[in-house]
């Protein structure tokens, strides 16, 4: 990964380079862009993604990268220090999308990147009302849910294997988002997708919920029903028998109120 002095160099040089299809680089959002954050080069990545209908990592693939690459804990260390993506893989996906990099600044929403214009384009030129700030919800690779204690009792995030990924559209103060890892729940929930849950959500038959067990596993499941007793838990990418767990049995069970398929 390559830090913001590759990034300033990479503006510097993109924005002194002649444009023929500008009348004195007048309108070039590289121009007057101020310096690109770490928080405007991954929300790019993300709205590149979703302009072209696939999420960040089928963005990755795509562009012959790891397919994690661009996962959302990846973009914070361990440390809790910013993890910039490589000038390179965003070169490559500019190339299979076939998006300029003036237009990829447009997508970062920066300060003065003229992101007015990409709004415009999601929202049909609608007014869609004032848009929540984003927020830094904690998220977690689902993999790593078993290296030690990752919850508290309430089940509300702790301990230092939690990264922070921007999200503006969730008012609960108690989500917190998973990152799904290996294939076990496809078609449903693929590698790399993002799963957004709320442990004070109500939960209702037909939910997809999270659940951390007296033990400390933590599985996705679908509620078949639920009771004062307990809860039965179907599995949600494939058939077959539900398992009761009595309520005894469960920590605490968070509904999943956002998917980024």
């Amino acid at each position: 990964m390559e830090g913001i002095w590759d990034w300033q160099m990479t503006m510097a040089k993109v924005a002194s380079e002649p444009d023929d299809d500008r009348e004195g680089n007048v309108n070039n959002p590289i121009i007057h862009t101020q310096m690109l954050q770490h928080g405007d080069v991954w929300r790019g990545i993300d709205r590149l993604a979703a302009k072209h209908g696939l999420s960040a990592s089928g963005l990755a693939r795509r562009a012959g990268l790891d397919p994690t690459a661009f996962n959302p804990s990846k973009r914070i260390t361990r440390e809790g220090r910013p993890r910039w993506p490589s000038t390179e893989s965003v070169a490559k996906i500019l190339a299979v999308t076939g998006e300029s990099f003036s237009s990829f600044v447009q997508l970062t929403g920066a300060t003065g990147s003229g992101s007015g214009a990409y709004d415009d384009g999601i929202s049909g030129g609608r007014n869609m009302g004032a848009r929540p700030a984003a927020r830094a919800l904690p998220i977690i690779a689902l993999e790593r849910l078993g290296e030690g204690e990752c919850f508290s009792t309430d089940g509300q995030p702790k301990g230092e294997s939690w990264g922070r990924m921007s999200f503006g559209s969730i008012s609960d103060r108690g989500a917190f988002a998973i990152e799904i890892s290996g294939r076990d729940l496809d078609p449903i929930y693929r590698d790399g997708d993002v799963v957004v849950v709320s442990p004070t959500a109500e939960i209702r038959r037909g939910d997809r919920v999270v659940v951390q067990s007296g033990d400390g596993s933590v599985r996705i499941r679908r509620v078949g029903r639920q009771d004062a007793e307990g809860v039965l838990l179907e599995p949600v990418a494939t058939t077959g028998p539900g398992e009761y767990v009595p309520a005894a049995e469960t920590r605490w069970i968070a509904r999943i109120l956002w998917a980024s398929q």
